[in-house]
Formats: structure tokens, C-alpha cells, sequence
């Protein structure tokens, strides 16, 4: 029998990374509360025309990566690849046009087949941050200071840099589509084919490319500020004139883009070296047209997804969790009461370890195992008089102490 592995591209997540995982997942629950959003939770499978319709047929996600079997009654499943699409059919399935506005933040796993890297896994974590209903520039100021907010508060933002910049409205990216589509027609036969096929049917998905002939074309096409209209322009100004006025730092970068026509106007990343090559920890943008795309109504929202597992790797170790108590009785006449003292520390509090069994020596080399900060010894002895002995494990000073007192004596040495 071959040694059970876990599947390629999954992991277990162990105590000490979870204790990473958790900072990164409290932290970000503490600064949507301070933003005002409200938690989410959407099912980890979807019908697949709800990744389909929204990430493109042709998209890589979609054609490549997607984990999508049929189920027993026939359907169509696909495990979630990203956060956003689910959020806007629970929109639309949900009946919430009437709520609008509408601030959501989750997170949870994710699902992609790709090729496992440093910080991605085909099964990996994502925190999502998403504000429906809201057309102004002031949602994009809010939803990218979050992102910094987030960044600042877990301690990173000296390995982060802010990166932002538009896509321009719908009549912005009808003119550029037409001088790309130009620019692109001279290079044709030097696109992969993924993207020839793209160039008659969505040529700005040739932008997200992955193909690296396909992304040295890129690197010299046309750009999308030379086709901006007025009315972009002056969007995107203040956008970035809110972020200065937060003194939140960024950089103009004018490659940066989004392939799928819903996009619109701000589009951002946060990206750090600190994991080797150039990676991104959160993303996101503008997708005024993305629930419309999907059969609800016109409803404007930006939003940004995260990987949890990316930023756990930049924080600093976070503190130890508590050290416990650990509960020693001394034969078997002290276990059912060894067991009551155990619940009622634990019920005030209080982390409590207690060996299941072997004598004393075994029992206090458990302590040690479990880095105890204290001992509590009780035999027939202690217990007839109501008293345990109370060992302080760092500095080997002892006494007795009444039961009744055992919580709050614990609680000024824990």
C-alpha cells in the first residue's frame, strides 16, 4: 500500500500557520468592522455558468483552471475559483437591489488547477472586501484604504507598494479597443494562440495574458490613459487625490489592467518583493458592469480579494497562544476530582491541560511538553482538605491553595 500524501497542490495547515492564518483572519475582521462592513459567507461550489458567465469562456480560469464536475442530478458544479462572482449572484438570488448600498467582507477557500508556487495552492484562502450600489470615486477611496488599512494594522507596509490605475468608463474602452486591436493586427503572428482567438472576440483579454511572448507584445501596446474621456479623467483624479488627502502612498502604474469588460475606472494591486519574484497580496477594481453581465440589475461595485496565505507569510510571528494549566492528580481516588477542577478552571477562562493518563512523572513530563505555566498536584491528601499544591513551573516555588481560590490565584501567574 503506497504512503498516503495529500493531493498535489494541498496541504494540511498545522497549528503554528494557523496561528498565522488567524492573525491575518482576525486583523481583517476588526478593520471591516471599523469600515462598517458586514460578513458574508457564499457556498464553496456554484452552478458553473456563474464562473463562466462572469470570468469569460475563454479566460484561462475558465478553459484551464476551474475544478467543474456534474453532480448526481446532472448539473454542472464548479468549485469556487474567486470570491466575487458568488457575492454578486447571492445579490441577485438574494432579491438585495432593495438594500443598497451594501458593504460585504468574507473569506474561505478558493480553488484553482494551476501549477503550485510560493504562496499558491490549488486549494487556497482568500479574504474578500466588496461595496455594491455605489457609483461615486468616494467607494474607491474607501475600499483601497481598507486594503492599506488591512496592510498597516497586520504590520507589512513597509514590504507593500500601492499600485492603481484606470481602466477608463465604457466609451474609454470602446476608443482604446479599437487603437489596441490596431496595434496588436501588426503582431499577430506572433500571438499565442489562446490570443489570436481573443484578438476577434475580446481583444482586452489578451492584456491579462500569461503567455510570455504574448506579455513582451503587450509590454509595448498602446496605453489606456491616451484614450481616456473627460469624464474619466476627472473620476480617476479624485480617486487619487482622496488617497493623498488619507496619506495613503501609491504609484501610477499605467500597465496595470483588467482583461474583462465589466472592469471599469480604478483598478489596484498591493505587491511586495519580500517572496521572491514580484507578487501581488491583494488586488482589486471597479466592475460596474458585472452583475448586469450576470442578469441583475445595473448595479455599480468595487471590491478586492487577498491571499490569506501570502500575507501570513509576511507578518512577524504572532504571540505564543496561552500556556496552560496542567492538572496532575496523584492516583485514581483524585481523578473524577482532577477532572471537576480542570472543568471549572476552564469555565472561568482559564487554558487547562490534563494528561490522560500515567503517574506523576509521566503527567509532569507532559506539563513540560505543553510549556505548563503552573502545576496543580492533588492526591487524597489535598483533595480531604480541599487544597492542591500549586507548582509554579518557571520558578519551582510551591504551596497549597483552596480550591475555591484556585481561579483567581491562577489568574494574577498566568
Amino acid at each position: 500500500m503506497s504512503k498516503l500524501q495529500p493531493v498535489r497542490g494541498t496541504r494540511d495547515i498545522l497549528p503554528e500557520e494557523n496561528r498565522r492564518f488567524r492573525q491575518v483572519t482576525e486583523t481583517f475582521r476588526g478593520v471591516a468592522g471599523n469600515f462598517g462592513f458586514e460578513e458574508i459567507a457564499t457556498p464553496i461550489f456554484e452552478f458553473t455558468e456563474v464562473f463562466a458567465r462572469t470570468l469569460g469562456e475563454t479566460s484561462d480560469i475558465v478553459s484551464k483552471e476551474m475544478y467543474t464536475f456534474e453532480d448526481r442530478g446532472g448539473d454542472s458544479i464548479t468549485l469556487r475559483p474567486e470570491y466575487t462572482a458568488g457575492i454578486a449572484r447571492a445579490f441577485i438570488s438574494g432579491g438585495l437591489a432593495q438594500d443598497l448600498p451594501l458593504k460585504f467582507f468574507g473569506f474561505g477557500p478558493m480553488f484553482r488547477y494551476e501549477r503550485p508556487q510560493k504562496g499558491r495552492y490549488r486549494q487556497f484562502h482568500q479574504m474578500t472586501a466588496e461595496i455594491l450600489g455605489v457609483a461615486e470615486p468616494q467607494a474607491d477611496i474607501e475600499i483601497v484604504a481598507m486594503g492599506a488599512e488591512l496592510i498597516r494594522r497586520l504590520g507589512v507596509a513597509d514590504a507593500v507598494t500601492l499600485e492603481i490605475n484606470t481602466l477608463g468608463d465604457a466609451d474609454s474602452r470602446q476608443t482604446y479597443r479599437g487603437v489596441l486591436v490596431d496595434y496588436l493586427k501588426h503582431h499577430e503572428a506572433h500571438l499565442s494562440e489562446d490570443s489570436v482567438r481573443r484578438l476577434h472576440v475580446n481583444p482586452l483579454r489578451i492584456l491579462d495574458s500569461k503567455d510570455e511572448g504574448d506579455r513582451e507584445i503587450v509590454k509595448n501596446a498602446p496605453l489606456m490613459s491616451d484614450s481616456l474621456t473627460l469624464a474619466s479623467k476627472s473620476f480617476f483624479r479624485e480617486v487619487t487625490e482622496g488617497l493623498d488627502a488619507l496619506g495613503i502612498d501609491f504609484v501610477v502604474n499605467e500597465r496595470l489592467v483588467r482583461g474583462l469588460d465589466y472592469y471599469c475606472h480604478t483598478a489596484f494591486e498591493f505587491i511586495t518583493t519580500s517572496l521572491g519574484a514580484q507578487g501581488t497580496v491583494l488586488a482589486g477594481g471597479r466592475y460596474d458592469g458585472l452583475i448586469e453581465t450576470m442578469g441583475g440589475p445595473p448595479t455599480p461595485g468595487i471590491g478586492w480579494g487577498s491571499g490569506i496565505e501570502r500575507l501570513s507569510m509576511l507578518i512577524d510571528e504572532p504571540p505564543a497562544p496561552e500556556r496552560p494549566i496542567a492538572v496532575v492528580p496523584v492516583g485514581d481516588d483524585a481523578q473524577a476530582a482532577a477532572l471537576k477542577i480542570a472543568h471549572d478552571l476552564r469555565r472561568a477562562g482559564l487554558s487547562v491541560d490534563m494528561a490522560y493518563k500515567g503517574n506523576v512523572g509521566r503527567r509532569m513530563k507532559r506539563a513540560n511538553k505543553v510549556n505548563a505555566r503552573a502545576a496543580l498536584i492533588l492526591g487524597s491528601d489535598e483533595l480531604a482538605r480541599n487544597v492542591v499544591t500549586l507548582r509554579d513551573l518557571d520558578s519551582g516555588d510551591q504551596a497549597e491553595v483552596p480550591i475555591a481560590e484556585l481561579a483567581e490565584r491562577l489568574k494574577t501567574i498566568r
